[in-house]
């Protein structure tokens, strides 16, 4: 069987693990009978793990019960840029494998449900895992006039360094400034027209993350200046993501292939449209 699941751009601003939405850039993962355990790789992480180790090879081993399978991973996700490529991973691996429970796979694999839910349901999702270990993921509306730029470093940041630099408690007032964005974000998304640009606006983690990546600010901001309707990282990072309506989605590329020049910073700008299918088997 071959599974093909999205990326994922997490948290969105105020939707700290709440929020996702998928993306078209895509991992797949084959696995068919064989008298031995084989994998092989290409694209992201070609040749990292091709062996039991391989966190795909994991998941199929648990779901299957036995390593007597070949394995092939091709992956278009960049790894440790805050594009859910571990819950990518870990949807694919198990779809691929027959489990019943992919969702709840990946969110184990990954901790965090609203990427895995993003990747298996496609669009925009909001997502929880409850206090009984059961996952509630919801579909939202999202207006097909968006396009999502990305700005993709070179530079990895791990999401446990990400988790590190956040506080155990945020002034009340901030958490109330990321509800009213949270409910701006949700209305804006569903229609592009209801848009305000302070939708993205985030208190509980953007702004301590920041320090990681010095390039972040001054390119959210470069990317507002362009044209972009908001901007925010992508998940705990390295990646920048700038939402665009379809029309102003080239200038605001543009601007972000020129930053990148100008600031010596290695990297590649993707223009993005939200997938709507999620994973998909065959």
């Amino acid at each position: 069987m071959l599974a093909r699941v999205p990326a994922s751009s997490a948290n969105l601003g105020p939707g700290f693990d709440a929020l996702a939405v998928a993306l078209e850039l895509y991992i797949e993962v084959s696995i068919e009978p064989s008298d031995s355990f084989e994998i092989s790789s290409e694209g992201y992480g070609a040749g990292l793990f091709d062996d039991e180790n391989h966190m795909a090879a994991q998941i199929a081993t648990q779901v299957l019960g036995h390593s007597n399978y070949k394995m092939h991973v091709k992956s278009g996700i960049p790894l440790s840029r805050g594009l859910g490529s571990s819950a990518s991973l870990a949807l694919a691996a198990a779809s691929a494998a027959g489990s019943n429970d992919v969702l709840g796979i990946a969110t184990k694999i990954d901790g965090h449900a609203e990427n895995a839910a993003a990747s298996l349901l496609g669009g925009l999702v909001v997502a929880n895992l409850e206090k009984d270990g059961s996952i509630v993921a919801r579909p939202l509306q999202l207006d097909n006039e968006w396009r999502f730029v990305v700005v993709i470093p070179d530079e990895e940041l791990a999401t446990a360094d990400a988790r590190r630099v956040l506080p155990k408690q945020v002034p009340f007032a901030d958490a109330v400034h990321n509800l009213n964005s949270l409910g701006l974000l949700i209305a804006g998304l569903a229609n592009h027209q209801d848009f305000v640009s302070s939708a993205m606006d985030d208190y509980l983690h953007q702004p301590y993350r920041m320090p990681l990546l010095p390039f972040a600010a001054p390119l959210l901001q470069a990317l507002r200046d362009a044209g972009a309707a908001a901007s925010c990282w992508s998940g705990a990072g390295s990646t920048m993501l700038g939402l665009s309506t379809q029309k102003n989605a080239p200038g605001i590329a543009k601007a972000a292939n020129e930053f990148l020049q100008m600031n010596s910073i290695p990297g590649q700008v993707l223009t993005l449209n939200a997938d709507r299918t999620g994973l998909e088997t065959r």
